[in-house]
């Protein structure tokens, strides 16, 4: 189910970009997902003030990663390439998580992942650079800002599991989401333009109350409560649908063409993917 909403969230961002900017969608979005979650607390009349102090910090850091960094990132990869290559990009996650883990967790690195971790990483990056590795172009850029999107993933998803099973999916995905929020206003401050709000359609609002309030919301806390109940990578992992259930609703809203390199790719991804899941 998680999978299933993350997918749509590359289709419905990149209608959106086109015409707004990454920005002022992404302000919107975090607003109405913290709101959100606030109104959740409230109505579940959950304490709200209940972070010990060691605990403040890490807090911080897993929100700028959500939203100065990860969200931030995701729309803009989607302003310069397609939501298929996105998509495909963070099908990397689990190997990301695998690769932290190994790094920074001191797992036991078998030769079935280091084999599954080299597969996918060449599948992905056959496919994301296939018109080519011009550096200025903006399909390379936004393809390298996908999988750097896809990292920060990875490490909230690594860091996170720790505080979602001390205080519940819905509390820790709520505080990293308002503290992200939070952390995020500076930065529109420099680079936004609030006046952009006036070019908002009563469409384009309903497409970002849909970002904040079920992919946000919603997906957020499915995914926090799935690492509640197992371990980050054996989650992440579900993560390899995002490609096809994406690709199939690119193709019905943006006439993307599925290439020949895409699916040779997108093969080799998944496999290498799986190989390491199963070393």
């Amino acid at each position: 189910m998680q999978q299933l909403i993350a997918s749509t969230t590359h289709i419905v961002a990149k209608s959106l970009v086109l015409t707004l900017s990454p920005t002022l969608i992404l302000l919107l979005r975090a607003s109405i997902a913290s709101l959100a979650y606030v109104s959740t607390l409230i109505f579940r009349k959950s304490k709200l003030f209940r972070i010990e102090k060691k605990d403040l910090i890490p807090f911080l850091i897993l929100g700028f990663i959500n939203i100065p960094m990860n969200q931030f990132l995701f729309f803009k990869s989607l302003e310069f390439t397609s939501p298929a290559n996105v998509a495909l990009a963070y099908a990397l996650t689990p190997a990301f998580v695998i690769v932290i883990a190994l790094i920074f967790l001191r797992e036991k690195a078998t030769k079935l992942k280091l084999l599954g971790i080299l597969i996918a990483f060449i599948g992905t990056v056959f496919v994301l650079f296939e018109k080519g590795l011009d550096l200025k172009s903006d399909n390379f850029l936004g393809n390298g800002l996908a999988l750097l999107a896809s990292l920060s993933w990875a490490v909230y998803t690594v860091l996170g599991k720790k505080y979602v099973q001390k205080y519940g999916a819905i509390y820790a995905s709520a505080v990293t989401m308002v503290f992200g929020l939070l952390l995020y206003l500076p930065i529109f401050g420099a680079f936004g333009h609030i006046t952009e709000i006036s070019k908002i359609t009563s469409v384009d609002f309903l497409k970002i109350f849909y970002l904040g309030v079920i992919t946000s919301g919603v997906g957020y806390a499915l995914w926090y409560y799935s690492l509640k109940k197992l371990e980050a990578s054996k989650v992440s992992v579900f993560n390899n649908l995002q490609p096809v259930l994406t690709t199939l609703m690119a193709v019905f809203f943006f006439d993307q063409i599925i290439t020949i390199p895409f699916v040779l790719g997108g093969i080799l991804t998944i496999s290498g993917v799986i190989l390491t899941q199963k070393g």
